[in-house]
C-alpha cells in the first residue's frame, strides 16, 4: 500500500521561501500538505504562500531566537491545530577563510542559526507530535557536517552538530510513531552560493564524482519520502544527497 499522499497533513518548511526549503513546499503541496512557511523573508514566504495554494500560510522567524520560534509554532497552531512534518532547512553559509583568520563571532553567528536554530526548531515540535503520536522531522544537515571542508570550519561544524542531534533525538522518540532523520546534500545552486568565494564552490563541485551540483527538486524527492507514512521504521538515519562524494 503507498502511503505518501500528504492530504490532510499539517508541515512547517523552514527557509521554505526558496531554494532547497522552496522545492520542499512545492512537492509537499502538490501532494496534498498544508505548508506553514516559517522564513525570515516574510514577503518572499509571503509569495510562496499564496502560489502553493492548499491554505498555505507565511510567518516570519528567526530560527535562532527561542522566542521567536515559540512565537511562531503558536501561529501555527492557531491556524493549522496540529503540526504532522517538519523540514527544517533554514542555514547559512558563512564565510570563507581558515580557521586562524576565522572571526570568533562570525563562528558563533553561524553555530546560533545553524545548530541552535535546528535545535529551537525541533524542539518546540516535539511535545505535540509525541502527544499525537504521529510526527516526521527531517533536518538539512550538510556532507560538509561528515567530510569537513577546508576554510568553511563553521558550517562544517554546525552541520555535524546538526547530524549528531538528529540522531540523538530520534532514539529520544523511537517509541513513539514520530521518524527523525537527516540529509547531507552536496552543495545546490542556491542562493546559499551568494555567500562563498568562486574558489570555494568550484572545490565543492571537484568533489561530486556526478561532476554537477545537486539539483533541489532531487532533494526534494527524497524528503518527500521521509516525511510521508511510508516512513515508518527508520529514524535517526543520514540520507546522502551527496552525488557519490560520501558513500558511509
Amino acid at each position: 500500500m503507498n502511503n505518501m499522499d500528504l492530504l490532510n497533513k499539517n508541515a512547517i518548511v523552514t527557509g521554505g521561501a526558496q531554494g532547497i526549503g522552496g522545492a520542499v513546499t512545492k512537492k509537499l503541496a502538490s501532494n496534498g500538505a498544508r505548508l506553514a512557511i516559517w522564513d525570515l523573508d516574510f514577503d518572499l514566504g509571503t509569495k510562496k504562500a499564496t502560489a502553493l495554494g492548499n491554505g498555505s500560510i507565511a510567518i516570519e522567524v528567526d530560527v535562532s531566537n527561542w522566542q521567536s520560534v515559540q512565537n511562531a509554532y503558536a501561529k501555527t497552531l492557531s491556524e493549522f491545530e496540529r503540526v504532522d512534518i517538519l523540514v527544517h532547512s533554514a542555514g547559512i553559509a558563512g564565510s570563507n577563510a581558515p580557521v586562524v583568520d576565522y572571526s570568533v563571532e562570525e563562528f558563533k553567528q553561524i553555530i546560533e542559526i545553524n545548530l541552535m536554530g535546528t535545535f529551537h526548531v525541533n524542539k518546540v515540535v516535539l511535545e505535540g507530535m509525541r502527544s499525537q503520536n504521529y510526527g516526521r522531522i527531517v533536518n538539512i544537515a550538510s556532507v560538509a557536517g561528515k567530510e569537513g571542508n577546508p576554510n568553511a570550519s563553521a558550517y562544517s561544524a554546525s552541520k555535524a552538530g546538526v547530524i549528531g542531534l538528529t540522531k540523538s533525538i530520534g532514539k529520544e522518540l523511537a517509541d513513539v510513531n514520530v521518524a527523525v532523520n537527516c540529509v547531507t546534500p552536496a552543495a545546490a545552486r542556491t542562493r546559499i552560493f551568494d555567500q562563498m568565494k568562486q574558489e570555494h564552490i568550484d572545490y565543492m563541485l571537484s568533489k561530486i564524482p556526478r561532476n554537477r551540483f545537486l539539483e533541489v527538486e532531487e532533494a526534494a524527492s527524497m524528503i518527500y519520502w521521509l516525511v510521508s507514512a511510508e516512513n515508518s521504521f527508520t529514524t535517526g538515519a543520514v540520507f546522502d544527497l551527496s552525488g557519490g562524494r560520501a558513500t558511509y
